[in-house]
């Protein structure tokens, strides 16, 4: 059997490590001992995906040299804040050329990097790539039907990691476009924020389908601008996470936008969550990452501007309706 090491069990992490364990012998790492001891005798994780009762097959430690060591794939699952640092702890326990697969959809802080250049820093011998897609923690732990995309510069581990990850209903499509699928997942969770803002200040769909449209087009401006190819943001990594996260009201980066709409303050909202939602931190990045590209990403920007710049959402609204327009596929073909 194949031998998977699952880093992070927060929704996602334990949704994937429920995932693999039909086909590979599952560990999951978890940074708090109770979690790890409530998945493991119990096959619950109460604290990050309640409701849901786990297949047997996952086991889980807290112990990181214990969750990786050996592992013949490695699956991190660590928010973008505290990626570098977990994945140093695990790195002198990782065989070497072990595929890392990356489930966070963030961009470093400071060094404006992908998780998968993070990787390639910290284990430079590893193969690594995504895992990413529309793709609810809640829904695909309920086994409904979804789809995904592992994306590999080497087509042949992507294929073959395809049929570790997918299962009757989850199903997986490959890719060898990391830089494209890596970038639209990070860029459309700032994208969510802004639907979840238009939400909460009370307005309606044409409102919310013209900010999902139009912040299509900038994370297609600025994948393209960085390496990706324009046809992946059409794809389940671009459009369909996208549609996914803007929508549902499961998604952390919305709710953080329709708390702002609603009259919150960052802070006030920040304080108040459980999980970490990636699009506030990386609004910033994501900004950095275009002005160093020189693109300009409105919406991006009147997102960073009301989660670090003290903006209300009033000023956001103003600075996009103030815009002039042009050609609409403007930098993207």
């Amino acid at each position: 059997m194949t031998t998977v090491a699952v880093v992070g069990a927060g929704s996602w992490g334990t949704a994937v490590a429920g995932l693999c364990q039909r086909r590979a012998d599952v560990l999951l790492w978890a940074r708090r001992p109770e979690v790890a001891e409530e998945v493991d005798l119990d096959h619950t994780n109460s604290a990050y995906l309640p409701g849901y009762v786990l297949p047997p097959g996952v086991r889980a430690t807290s112990d990181l040299e214990q969750a990786v060591a050996g592992a013949d794939i490695l699956v991190l699952g660590v928010p973008s804040h505290g990626f570098r640092s977990v994945l140093q702890q695990a790195a002198p326990h990782v065989g070497p050329g072990t595929p890392v697969v990356s489930l966070a959809k963030g961009v470093e802080q400071g060094t404006l990097l992908r998780m998968t250049e993070v990787v390639q820093q910290v284990l430079p011998d590893s193969p690594v790539g995504v895992l990413t897609g529309p793709n609810l923690a809640k829904e695909v732990a309920a086994a409904q039907p979804a789809a995904s995309v592992v994306a590999f510069a080497d087509l042949a581990l992507a294929e073959r990691l395809m049929s570790v990850f997918g299962t009757p209903v989850f199903r997986v499509y490959t890719n060898d476009d990391v830089v494209g699928c890596e970038l639209a997942g990070a860029l459309k969770n700032v994208v969510a924020i802004a639907v979840g803002m238009a939400h909460g200040m009370g307005f309606g769909d044409n409102t919310k389908a013209s900010l999902i449209t139009r912040g299509l087009a900038e994370l297609s401006r600025l994948g393209v601008a960085l390496g990706g190819r324009p046809l992946t943001f059409s794809g389940l990594a671009g459009m369909g996470d996208l549609v996914a996260t803007c929508s549902s009201p499961q998604s952390r980066n919305r709710a953080v936008g329709v708390a702002l709409g609603g009259g919150k303050t960052i802070e006030q909202v920040v304080a108040e969550m459980n999980m970490v939602a990636e699009g506030v931190k990386t609004s910033r990045a994501v900004v950095d990452l275009a002005r160093r590209a020189g693109l300009d990403l409105p919406i991006a920007e009147a997102v960073a501007g009301v989660c670090h710049e003290g903006w209300t959402v009033t000023d956001a609204l103003g600075s996009l309706l103030a815009r002039g327009t042009g050609f609409e596929h403007d930098g993207i073909m």
